[in-house]
């Protein structure tokens, strides 16, 4: 069902609406509107300006409540004043600020570290002292790389005119590193061959000791002592916000409300009158929250409350907010996702879900997997709270039911006797059509039936909304009904061998609702006491109006046999199940039972998705599209209920 709603303007002293923000409105469910919009014909309004004081402390106590391990077991300090929070939130984060610049000069020093065994890792193989190399007076020395091919082409062509030592170390794909040792009086000219062969210097500086493989291992160790500070400043911060826990998530929760409340203010007007300084709140809450917050603000002089009784003296429709039984509460989510209904429509949630449920049951009957079914969704549903999972669960009962009147459990048909008949088998002879299949008789006339009823639905739709051309005339209206309904009766007759009405009866029961169908324009112009003329000719009225009915006739015909997917999917079960049991090999009384367990858990999945599939087909395309629009808009509250008592 959908809950009233009433709109609501309240006012006081302008410093009093974070009082009652706090106090009152926090909880109740409220859709603020924006008074600015809403109270046009109020003069002198003006907007709120200030500045949000809680948002800065909030986001740091929400950054300290997401490092938190487990805050959902942790109970908050609800004994903190709001400076204590404040004074909280502001030591926590100067302590973790200081311990993060820690951290980050460490990972500067590692980064350092890492630079200088870049530097030095190719050399490691050079067994010598850079101390001592880097000390040398009468050699000099250069460290660096070749690129590979000159270094072959150094070693076959030049190595006996150098007066030069290379030694290599590392190497890869692309370069060979390594130095060169030379007499200072030959370095200039082996300095000028190495350039020639596009040798690349390398500065080894003198902050290495040992060897080239000794420094590198050392600046392992540094690092690695480094990280080992990083670590420790990291459970210093883990262990410090853990200590204050309770105080910041109590500090988060109460920032989090104040924050919320200063931002009514976005919704807010102000309005100055004799130099009163005044707020204006307006928005929705249901008839019943209405009535306990005006019996709560009741001896409260700063707050004026004016309820609006007059739909038309305010902009736009009410939200729409849906209340429904627990059972059916799931089923909101197929509403929702076709449109919520407005205000003056009806709730289709229990309609969906009787109809929903039934129609999947038929379609999947067996009470093995409807229990699975059952089960498996009321359990996810309970503890996941999954709207789709209590779905399934509200389906498994149907499908169990139908599985006992249908007589299959798992598949297997002879373990207990059907309270109606088995789907597969059972067959009915109608006249002028011979043989057909008893379900699908059924499920025609079971859709039949659905399309009566949404006819229905659509004309107390109307009739709510004060429309006066869907409710007669529409084609889902009264004269679509009266057409529809006529035209099964006749079926019925027919079909079960009474004598149907004379031809005029007909005549008139077929014609008279598609003639004020045809004319329901110029009825409508008559009823309205309208005098616009018709924008088409006649001639082309007529036209328009013949293939109109024609598709009108056309849809009754394809909607109605629609239905006949309901009675195909109770016999493809039955008959997929059978595949199962021969594939098991029951047929020899000693089926495989892994094959059973594998075949029926695979149908359960497949043909449950499908069926879900076709059934929510059936109830958009052939139901909601008869009586419903789904134009509501969804009732926002600016926040949650937290409660019916004052804190």
């Amino acid at each position: 069902m959908i809950v009233k709603m009433k709109f609501i303007n309240i006012s006081g002293p302008r410093d009093d609406i974070d009082r009652v923000t706090d106090v009152y409105l926090s909880k109740y469910e409220i859709q603020l509107e924006s008074a600015l919009s809403e109270l046009k014909t109020v003069d002198n309004l003006r907007p709120f300006v200030e500045m949000n004081p809680y948002r800065d402390a909030l986001s740091t106590a929400e950054k300290f409540a997401g490092y938190l391990e487990n805050p959902d077991q942790i109970t908050p300090d609800t004994s903190l004043g709001l400076d204590d929070m404040f004074e909280t939130v502001r030591k926590a984060n100067e302590d973790y600020e200081q311990l993060q610049d820690k951290k980050e000069k460490l990972r500067k020093k590692i980064d350092e570290y890492r630079s200088r065994q870049q530097v030095i890792s190719p050399f490691q193989p050079l067994d010598c002292n850079l101390q001592e190399v880097l000390n040398y007076k009468f050699i000099a020395y250069r460290f660096g790389k070749l690129p590979i091919e000159y270094y072959h082409k150094m070693q076959k062509y030049l190595m006996d005119d150098l007066d030069a030592i290379y030694v290599e170390g590392e190497r890869d794909d692309t370069y060979v590193y390594g130095a060169y040792f030379v007499s200072p009086g030959e370095s200039p000219k082996a300095d000028a061959m190495f350039r020639s062969l596009h040798f690349e210097r390398i500065t080894i500086t003198n902050e290495y000791e040992g060897t080239p493989a000794q420094a590198y291992r050392q600046l392992e160790r540094e690092v690695q002592k480094t990280s080992d500070e990083i670590d420790e400043l990291e459970r210093q911060t883990a262990q410090m916000l853990a200590e204050r826990a309770p105080q910041l998530l109590a500090a988060k929760n109460r920032l989090e409300e104040l924050s919320n409340n200063f931002d009514v203010r976005k919704m807010a007007a102000r309005m100055e009158d004799n130099k009163e300084d005044y707020y204006i709140l307006c928005g929705w809450m249901s008839d019943e929250d209405v009535a306990k917050f005006t019996e709560e603000i009741k001896h409260d002089d700063k707050v004026f409350v004016v309820v609006e009784e007059d739909r038309e003296t305010y902009f736009g429709e009410p939200p729409t907010k849906l209340e429904n039984p627990k059972i059916f509460k799931p089923f909101e989510m197929y509403v929702q996702m076709y449109g919520l209904p407005a205000h003056d429509e009806m709730d289709p949630t229990v309609f969906v879900g009787l109809t929903y449920s039934f129609i999947f049951g038929a379609m999947f009957g067996d009470v093995g997997q409807g229990l699975l079914l059952l089960i498996g969704g009321g359990l996810l549903y309970h503890f996941k709270k999954i709207p789709l999972a209590g779905i399934i669960s509200s389906a498994g009962i149907f499908s169990t039911i139908f599985g006992f009147l249908f007589g299959s459990i798992f598949g297997f048909e002879d373990i207990i006797q059907p309270l109606w008949l088995r789907p597969i088998d059972h067959m009915t002879t109608l006249p002028f059509i011979g043989k057909l299949n008893t379900v699908f008789i059924i499920a025609v006339a079971f859709g039949m039936g659905v399309i009566i009823f949404a006819m229905i639905l659509h004309i107390i739709n109307a009739v709510r909304s004060h429309d006066i051309e869907a409710a007669w005339f529409d084609v889902n209206g009264a004269a679509g009904l009266v057409f529809y309904a006529a035209v099964v009766a006749v079926i019925v007759l027919f079909m079960t061998g009474h004598k149907t009405p004379a031809g005029w009866v007909m005549a008139i029961m077929f014609g008279i609702p598609l003639l004020l169908i045809l004319f329901k324009e110029p009825l409508m112009k008559k009823i309205e006491k309208r005098s616009d003329k018709m924008e088409e000719s006649k001639a082309m009225f007529f036209v328009q109006g013949f293939f109109e009915l024609f598709e009108t006739l056309l849809s009754y015909f394809s909607n109605t046999l629609s239905f006949v997917r309901i009675g195909a999917f109770a016999v493809s079960h039955a008959a997929m199940m059978e595949v199962v049991l021969m594939l098991a090999g029951a047929e020899s009384g000693h089926p495989n039972w892994i094959v059973v367990v594998l075949g029926n858990l695979f149908v359960c999945g497949m043909e449950g998705l499908i069926v879900g599939i076709q059934v929510l087909r059936l109830e958009y395309y052939e139901m909601f599209s008869r009586f419903y629009k789904g134009s509501g808009r969804a009732f926002a509250p600016y926040s949650k209920k937290k409660g019916k008592a004052n804190r």
